[in-house]
Protein backbone atom coordinates (compact mmCIF):
# COMPACT_ATOMS: atom_id res chain seq x y z
CA UNK A 1 0.00 0.00 0.00
CA UNK A 2 1.10 3.59 -0.84
CA UNK A 3 0.92 6.49 1.65
CA UNK A 4 1.16 8.90 -0.64
CA UNK A 5 -1.70 10.66 -1.18
CA UNK A 6 -2.67 12.15 -4.72
CA UNK A 7 -1.27 15.44 -5.83
CA UNK A 8 -3.97 18.18 -6.56
CA UNK A 9 -3.62 20.25 -10.05
CA UNK A 10 -2.13 23.23 -8.37
CA UNK A 11 0.23 21.00 -6.08
CA UNK A 12 1.09 19.39 -9.60
CA UNK A 13 1.84 22.68 -11.46
CA UNK A 14 3.91 24.69 -8.56
CA UNK A 15 7.21 23.38 -9.09
CA UNK A 16 6.78 23.25 -12.63
CA UNK A 17 6.09 27.03 -12.92
CA UNK A 18 8.59 27.96 -9.90
CA UNK A 19 11.97 26.34 -12.67
CA UNK A 20 10.53 28.13 -15.68
CA UNK A 21 10.46 31.27 -13.84
CA UNK A 22 13.72 31.12 -12.29
CA UNK A 23 15.32 29.77 -15.57
CA UNK A 24 14.05 33.24 -16.95
CA UNK A 25 15.52 35.45 -14.17
CA UNK A 26 18.80 33.76 -14.24
CA UNK A 27 18.95 34.15 -18.54
CA UNK A 28 17.85 38.04 -18.21
CA UNK A 29 20.61 37.93 -15.42
CA UNK A 30 23.30 36.94 -17.79
CA UNK A 31 22.40 39.01 -20.84
CA UNK A 32 22.36 41.97 -18.63
CA UNK A 33 25.64 41.22 -16.65
CA UNK A 34 27.09 40.64 -20.47
CA UNK A 35 25.87 43.86 -21.69
CA UNK A 36 27.29 45.25 -18.54
CA UNK A 37 30.59 44.36 -18.35
CA UNK A 38 31.32 43.97 -22.70
CA UNK A 39 34.26 46.96 -23.42
CA UNK A 40 33.92 49.97 -25.70
CA UNK A 41 35.19 48.66 -29.13
CA UNK A 42 34.64 50.58 -32.03
CA UNK A 43 32.03 48.58 -34.54
CA UNK A 44 32.59 45.91 -37.21
CA UNK A 45 30.75 44.32 -39.10
CA UNK A 46 32.01 40.56 -38.08
CA UNK A 47 31.94 41.26 -34.36
CA UNK A 48 27.85 42.52 -34.67
CA UNK A 49 27.43 39.33 -36.87
CA UNK A 50 28.53 37.36 -34.49
CA UNK A 51 26.70 39.33 -31.55
CA UNK A 52 23.64 38.85 -33.42
CA UNK A 53 24.18 35.26 -33.91
CA UNK A 54 24.58 34.81 -30.67
CA UNK A 55 21.54 36.76 -29.13
CA UNK A 56 19.89 34.64 -32.00
CA UNK A 57 20.99 31.81 -30.46
CA UNK A 58 19.83 32.77 -26.60
CA UNK A 59 16.68 33.85 -28.05
CA UNK A 60 16.57 30.47 -29.44
CA UNK A 61 17.66 29.20 -26.60
CA UNK A 62 15.04 31.41 -24.73
CA UNK A 63 12.06 29.85 -27.16
CA UNK A 64 12.60 26.84 -27.24
CA UNK A 65 13.04 26.63 -23.43
CA UNK A 66 9.54 28.69 -23.33
CA UNK A 67 8.07 26.12 -25.09
CA UNK A 68 9.21 23.57 -23.26
CA UNK A 69 7.31 25.05 -20.10
CA UNK A 70 4.21 25.79 -21.89
CA UNK A 71 4.31 22.16 -22.73
CA UNK A 72 4.42 21.37 -19.16
CA UNK A 73 1.84 23.68 -17.84
CA UNK A 74 -0.42 22.95 -20.73
CA UNK A 75 0.38 19.27 -19.88
CA UNK A 76 -0.23 20.16 -16.36
CA UNK A 77 -2.90 22.82 -17.02
CA UNK A 78 -5.12 20.07 -19.24
CA UNK A 79 -6.40 17.98 -16.21
CA UNK A 80 -7.56 21.23 -14.58
CA UNK A 81 -9.36 22.48 -17.22
CA UNK A 82 -11.41 19.41 -17.97
CA UNK A 83 -12.03 19.47 -14.42
CA UNK A 84 -13.28 22.39 -14.11
CA UNK A 85 -15.12 22.22 -17.29
CA UNK A 86 -17.04 18.75 -15.83
CA UNK A 87 -17.39 20.95 -12.31
CA UNK A 88 -18.88 23.55 -14.78
CA UNK A 89 -21.31 21.29 -16.71
CA UNK A 90 -22.07 19.63 -13.50
CA UNK A 91 -23.15 23.16 -12.15
CA UNK A 92 -25.10 23.89 -14.74
CA UNK A 93 -26.77 20.53 -15.14
CA UNK A 94 -27.54 20.93 -10.93
CA UNK A 95 -29.26 24.30 -12.08
CA UNK A 96 -30.95 23.29 -15.04
CA UNK A 97 -32.37 20.28 -12.80
CA UNK A 98 -33.01 22.98 -9.71
CA UNK A 99 -34.72 25.15 -12.35
CA UNK A 100 -36.73 22.23 -13.30
CA UNK A 101 -37.45 21.03 -9.69
CA UNK A 102 -38.78 24.52 -9.57
CA UNK A 103 -40.92 24.52 -12.31
CA UNK A 104 -42.38 21.31 -11.53
CA UNK A 105 -42.84 22.83 -7.90
CA UNK A 106 -44.59 26.04 -9.36
CA UNK A 107 -46.69 23.73 -11.31
CA UNK A 108 -47.62 21.22 -8.73
CA UNK A 109 -48.60 24.53 -6.88
CA UNK A 110 -50.91 25.91 -9.88
CA UNK A 111 -51.97 22.84 -10.18
CA UNK A 112 -53.52 22.31 -6.64
CA UNK A 113 -54.68 26.03 -6.91
CA UNK A 114 -56.54 25.55 -9.40
CA UNK A 115 -58.63 22.23 -7.72
CA UNK A 116 -58.98 24.07 -4.94
CA UNK A 117 -60.51 26.82 -6.80
CA UNK A 118 -62.29 24.09 -8.49
CA UNK A 119 -63.98 23.00 -5.66
CA UNK A 120 -64.70 26.25 -4.06
CA UNK A 121 -66.55 26.56 -7.29
CA UNK A 122 -68.35 23.69 -6.98
CA UNK A 123 -69.25 24.12 -3.41
CA UNK A 124 -70.54 27.62 -4.44
CA UNK A 125 -72.18 26.49 -7.32
CA UNK A 126 -74.12 23.68 -5.01
CA UNK A 127 -74.57 26.51 -2.44
CA UNK A 128 -76.43 28.57 -5.13
CA UNK A 129 -78.34 25.85 -6.67
CA UNK A 130 -79.37 24.76 -2.88
CA UNK A 131 -80.38 28.33 -1.96
CA UNK A 132 -82.15 28.55 -5.76
CA UNK A 133 -84.55 26.05 -4.39
CA UNK A 134 -85.36 27.30 -1.56
CA UNK A 135 -85.84 30.69 -3.08
CA UNK A 136 -88.65 28.96 -5.56
CA UNK A 137 -90.00 26.93 -2.46
CA UNK A 138 -90.59 29.80 -1.01
CA UNK A 139 -92.25 31.70 -4.05
CA UNK A 140 -94.05 28.22 -4.22
CA UNK A 141 -95.52 29.14 -0.57
CA UNK A 142 -96.03 32.68 -1.06
CA UNK A 143 -98.32 31.93 -4.01
CA UNK A 144 -100.46 29.77 -2.36
CA UNK A 145 -100.37 31.62 0.42
CA UNK A 146 -101.49 34.30 -1.12
CA UNK A 147 -104.02 32.49 -3.74
CA UNK A 148 -105.66 31.31 -0.28
CA UNK A 149 -105.55 34.91 0.78
CA UNK A 150 -107.04 35.83 -2.66
CA UNK A 151 -110.06 33.36 -2.60
CA UNK A 152 -110.93 34.16 1.37
CA UNK A 153 -110.98 38.05 0.40
CA UNK A 154 -112.81 37.26 -2.76
CA UNK A 155 -115.42 34.96 -1.14
CA UNK A 156 -115.76 37.74 1.91
CA UNK A 157 -116.52 40.54 -1.20
CA UNK A 158 -119.17 37.71 -2.42
CA UNK A 159 -120.54 37.08 1.05
CA UNK A 160 -120.64 41.07 1.37
CA UNK A 161 -122.00 42.00 -1.80
CA UNK A 162 -124.67 39.16 -1.19
CA UNK A 163 -125.86 40.64 2.04
CA UNK A 164 -125.82 44.37 0.48
CA UNK A 165 -128.18 43.23 -2.50
CA UNK A 166 -130.25 41.35 0.11
CA UNK A 167 -131.14 44.38 1.92
CA UNK A 168 -131.16 46.78 -1.43
CA UNK A 169 -133.64 44.33 -2.56
CA UNK A 170 -135.24 44.27 1.22
CA UNK A 171 -135.44 48.25 1.21
CA UNK A 172 -137.06 48.29 -2.14
CA UNK A 173 -139.28 46.39 -0.49
CA UNK A 174 -139.88 48.53 2.44
CA UNK A 175 -140.42 51.65 0.24
CA UNK A 176 -142.53 49.76 -2.22
CA UNK A 177 -144.68 48.66 1.00
CA UNK A 178 -144.03 52.37 2.53
CA UNK A 179 -145.33 53.86 -1.21
CA UNK A 180 -147.99 51.46 -1.74
CA UNK A 181 -149.10 52.45 2.11
CA UNK A 182 -148.80 56.24 1.47
CA UNK A 183 -150.85 55.85 -2.12
CA UNK A 184 -153.50 53.90 -0.13
CA UNK A 185 -154.01 56.77 2.31
CA UNK A 186 -153.75 59.24 0.09
CA UNK A 187 -156.14 57.93 -1.84
CA UNK A 188 -158.43 57.41 0.83
CA UNK A 189 -158.58 61.07 1.62
CA UNK A 190 -158.94 61.58 -1.94
CA UNK A 191 -161.57 59.51 -1.93
CA UNK A 192 -163.47 61.01 1.01
CA UNK A 193 -163.01 64.43 -0.76
CA UNK A 194 -164.24 62.91 -3.61
CA UNK A 195 -167.30 61.73 -2.00
CA UNK A 196 -167.85 64.76 0.23
CA UNK A 197 -167.58 67.06 -2.93
CA UNK A 198 -170.19 65.08 -4.86
CA UNK A 199 -172.17 65.31 -2.18
CA UNK A 200 -171.63 69.31 -2.03
CA UNK A 201 -172.15 69.24 -5.79
CA UNK A 202 -175.28 66.83 -6.71
CA UNK A 203 -177.87 69.18 -4.58
CA UNK A 204 -179.67 72.16 -6.06
CA UNK A 205 -177.97 75.50 -5.38
CA UNK A 206 -179.80 76.04 -2.15
CA UNK A 207 -178.89 72.60 -0.97
CA UNK A 208 -175.03 72.70 -1.82
CA UNK A 209 -174.72 76.04 0.42
CA UNK A 210 -176.29 74.25 3.29
CA UNK A 211 -174.55 71.13 2.85
CA UNK A 212 -171.41 73.64 2.09
CA UNK A 213 -171.86 75.41 5.74
CA UNK A 214 -172.25 71.81 7.02
CA UNK A 215 -169.36 69.87 5.42
CA UNK A 216 -167.36 72.80 4.51
CA UNK A 217 -165.03 71.93 7.58
CA UNK A 218 -164.75 68.47 7.45
CA UNK A 219 -163.89 69.29 3.33
CA UNK A 220 -161.16 71.60 4.61
CA UNK A 221 -160.03 69.08 7.68
CA UNK A 222 -159.68 66.52 4.68
CA UNK A 223 -157.44 68.88 2.52
CA UNK A 224 -155.42 70.40 5.49
CA UNK A 225 -154.87 66.40 5.80
CA UNK A 226 -153.74 66.21 2.65
CA UNK A 227 -151.46 69.42 2.28
CA UNK A 228 -149.76 68.09 5.63
CA UNK A 229 -149.05 64.56 4.06
CA UNK A 230 -147.64 66.61 1.22
CA UNK A 231 -145.46 68.26 3.31
CA UNK A 232 -144.22 65.64 5.22
CA UNK A 233 -142.98 63.67 2.13
CA UNK A 234 -140.73 67.00 1.15
CA UNK A 235 -139.72 67.65 4.80
CA UNK A 236 -135.86 67.28 5.91
CA UNK A 237 -135.90 67.33 9.93
CA UNK A 238 -132.70 69.78 10.48
CA UNK A 239 -130.71 68.69 13.97
CA UNK A 240 -132.32 71.67 16.15
CA UNK A 241 -135.85 70.15 15.42
CA UNK A 242 -137.50 69.41 19.10
CA UNK A 243 -141.18 67.60 19.53
CA UNK A 244 -143.28 70.63 20.96
CA UNK A 245 -142.08 73.26 18.36
CA UNK A 246 -144.67 74.68 16.23
CA UNK A 247 -144.43 77.20 13.00
CA UNK A 248 -147.09 79.17 11.39
CA UNK A 249 -147.05 78.94 7.32
CA UNK A 250 -148.92 81.14 4.97
CA UNK A 251 -149.18 79.15 1.39
CA UNK A 252 -150.66 81.19 -1.05
CA UNK A 253 -151.97 78.94 -4.25
CA UNK A 254 -153.82 79.14 -7.30
CA UNK A 255 -157.12 78.08 -8.54
CA UNK A 256 -154.92 74.54 -10.03
CA UNK A 257 -153.57 74.09 -6.91
CA UNK A 258 -149.84 75.48 -7.38
CA UNK A 259 -148.18 76.89 -4.57
CA UNK A 260 -147.19 80.63 -5.94
CA UNK A 261 -145.47 81.45 -2.01
CA UNK A 262 -144.98 79.99 1.43
CA UNK A 263 -143.97 82.63 4.51
CA UNK A 264 -143.71 81.99 8.45
CA UNK A 265 -146.45 83.97 10.04
CA UNK A 266 -145.84 82.86 13.38
CA UNK A 267 -142.21 81.27 14.12
CA UNK A 268 -140.85 77.91 16.68
CA UNK A 269 -138.19 80.24 17.74
CA UNK A 270 -135.55 77.29 16.02
CA UNK A 271 -134.93 79.44 12.63
CA UNK A 272 -133.53 76.29 11.06
CA UNK A 273 -137.08 74.15 11.89
CA UNK A 274 -138.98 77.24 10.23
CA UNK A 275 -136.83 77.70 6.94
CA UNK A 276 -137.13 73.52 6.73
CA UNK A 277 -141.03 73.98 7.11
CA UNK A 278 -141.14 76.70 4.57
CA UNK A 279 -138.95 75.06 2.02
CA UNK A 280 -141.19 71.51 2.41
CA UNK A 281 -144.16 73.28 1.41
CA UNK A 282 -142.41 75.18 -1.51
CA UNK A 283 -141.33 71.53 -2.49
CA UNK A 284 -144.98 70.18 -2.77
CA UNK A 285 -144.82 72.56 -5.87
CA UNK A 286 -148.99 71.96 -6.86
CA UNK A 287 -151.82 70.09 -5.31
CA UNK A 288 -153.86 69.28 -8.13
CA UNK A 289 -156.94 68.10 -5.72
CA UNK A 290 -157.76 71.99 -5.29
CA UNK A 291 -159.21 71.68 -8.82
CA UNK A 292 -162.09 70.00 -7.60
CA UNK A 293 -163.20 72.76 -5.42
CA UNK A 294 -165.38 75.57 -6.77
CA UNK A 295 -164.06 78.90 -7.31
CA UNK A 296 -165.92 80.26 -4.22
CA UNK A 297 -164.94 77.95 -1.85
CA UNK A 298 -161.44 78.03 -2.97
CA UNK A 299 -161.16 82.06 -2.70
CA UNK A 300 -162.78 81.61 0.84
CA UNK A 301 -160.70 78.97 2.29
CA UNK A 302 -157.27 77.98 0.29
CA UNK A 303 -156.55 81.33 -1.43
CA UNK A 304 -154.59 81.74 1.13
CA UNK A 305 -154.67 79.08 3.86
CA UNK A 306 -152.62 79.24 7.09
CA UNK A 307 -151.00 76.07 8.25
CA UNK A 308 -149.52 74.99 11.64
CA UNK A 309 -146.65 72.23 11.44
CA UNK A 310 -144.75 70.27 14.10
CA UNK A 311 -141.88 68.12 14.08
CA UNK A 312 -144.12 65.03 15.49
CA UNK A 313 -146.94 66.07 12.74
CA UNK A 314 -144.25 66.52 9.83
CA UNK A 315 -142.44 62.67 10.50
CA UNK A 316 -139.47 61.46 12.18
Amino acid sequence: MHDQRERSPSESLFWPVVWAVGLHVIMFAMLFVSFAFAPDLPPAKPVVQATLYKLQSQSQATTQTNQKIAGETKKTTAPVYETEQLEQKKAEQEKVAAKAAEQKKAQEVQKAQEAKKAEADKKAAEQKKLADVAKKKAADEAAKKKAAEDAKKKAAEEAKKKAAAEAAKKKKADDAKKKAAEAAQRKAVEDKKAAALAELLSEDVGRQQAIADTVGDEVAGSLDDLIVMLVSQQWRRPPSARNGMSVEVLIEMLPDGTITNASVTRSSGDSPFDNSAVQAVRNVGRIAEMQQLDRATFDRLYRQRRAVFKPEDLGL
